[in-house]
């Protein structure tokens, strides 16, 4: 079996790409709608400690916050454009995280398409049998939320 997997995700959203994108790229939103065990965070030399940033080479961190052990995924912005983000990220996974507004005849269709390896083989076994399709299942529900803080903010 291969260690390389990708899972994309799409919605449809009543919402400009500008607000999406919004949505995708500020913070505080993403707050709003990421799952509650996920945290991102800023990493940023002293004078811009602490500014979440979606510019090509800033860096941050998204931590799961589970009791006794938080796996974090270190996070460095590959691509941006507007209307699209893609982080890099390493950690227990290695890819790729694209975020894409796409304008649709009425709101905008966002793209979200995961793509990772696992090189630990003890882990990647763990991932397939026990949390593969959970994650799959969270990814929509957070696309769902996604959808409804656009929404709220048109």
């Amino acid at each position: 079996m291969s260690s390389s997997q990708v899972f994309e995700q799409s919605i449809q959203i009543q919402a400009s790409a500008t607000v999406v994108e919004r949505c995708i790229t500020e913070r505080d939103l993403m707050h709003r709608w990421l799952n509650p065990m996920l945290r991102c965070e800023p990493v940023g030399t002293t004078e811009d400690e602490g500014i979440w940033d979606t510019s090509i080479g800033a860096v941050g961190r998204f931590i799961i916050q589970i009791p006794l052990w938080q796996p974090t995924l270190e996070t460095v912005v590959l691509c941006r454009s507007p209307g699209k983000v893609v982080w890099g990220f390493s950690g227990f996974f290695r890819g790729q995280d694209l975020w894409e507004c796409q304008p649709a005849e009425v709101g905008t269709h966002l793209l979200n398409q995961f793509s990772f390896e696992i090189p630990n083989p003890l882990i990647r076994f763990g991932f397939n049998t026990f949390a593969s399709r959970w994650t799959q299942g969270d990814m929509q529900a957070q696309l769902q939320r996604l959808k409804l803080v656009a929404e709220s903010l048109q």
